[in-house]
């Protein structure tokens, strides 16, 4: 699995952004009324999420530096993938209230339109904290490579060089 790159995740989120604006005008310029304000909810659990990420990738680094004995590879790659639907899911949900937030904002003399366009704001920050978190976790995640100079885990004996 390749890492991610920041690149890719900013222009999922700027593509999406344009698309949602777009047709969030489409469909205002049509007369069909606005989407409702974005719950609290939706922030709460990305945060949460965030922080579960978080948590599980804790537990990797802290494997890989040797101070946690023992880790199911099953679970490492477990946390790998999450961590990877982290920064894409972050981006996606950036760009879905990105739209929301500017298309509510270029209409802000339009009552409680503001109102809307902070709520989806917040919402965009915190899709921007999962997709981190989710950069910061797949980062962990990584195996140095065959040969690189490897922390040595409480236990493991090393290899004798002058065996051959």
């Amino acid at each position: 699995m390749s890492a991610t790159r920041l690149r890719t995740l900013v222009l999922l989120a700027a593509g999406v952004t344009a698309v949602t604006w777009w047709v969030m005008r489409m469909v205002v310029g049509r007369g069909a009324a606005i989407p409702p304000d974005v719950p609290r909810l939706v922030v709460a659990v990305e945060l949460v999420i965030a922080g579960v990420v978080l948590a599980m990738g804790w537990a990797v680094r802290q494997y890989q530096r040797g101070k946690h004995p023992t880790l199911d590879p099953v679970r490492a790659a477990r946390t790998a993938v999450l961590a990877k639907a982290s920064c894409y899911t972050g981006a996606l949900l950036t760009g879905w209230y990105g739209g929301q937030a500017l298309s509510l904002l270029t209409d802000a003399d339009v009552p409680g339109n503001p109102t809307r366009a902070t709520a989806a704001g917040i919402a965009v920050l915190g899709a921007v904290a999962l997709a981190v978190v989710g950069l910061v976790v797949e980062h962990w995640c990584r195996i140095p490579p065959p040969g690189a100079d490897e922390p040595t885990l409480a236990g493991a004996s090393e290899p004798d060089p002058s065996a051959g």
